[in-house]
């Protein structure tokens, strides 16, 4: 699974290409969690840890998302 820092490394895409796949990781990070929180699955599983990196990732390039969780989805 491709993970933020490696979006952000890769030198071959744009400052909005990076936004792009940062935000449809956080919507899949997103789905993974309130799909955990749903089916009384671990939540300690790494999703949440995933989820603040992918936010991070976008802080550093200056993006507007929103920082609601899934519970507020």
């Amino acid at each position: 699974m491709l993970e933020a820092n490696d979006i952000l490394a890769d030198s071959g895409l744009s400052r909005a290409e990076k936004i792009a796949k940062l935000e449809e990781l956080l919507s899949e990070a997103r789905g993974l969690q309130r799909a955990a929180t749903e089916g009384g699955m671990d939540p300690d599983d790494g999703v949440t840890r995933n989820l603040r990196d992918i936010e991070l990732a976008l802080d550093r390039l200056n993006a507007e998302h929103s920082t609601s969780g899934a519970a507020t989805l």
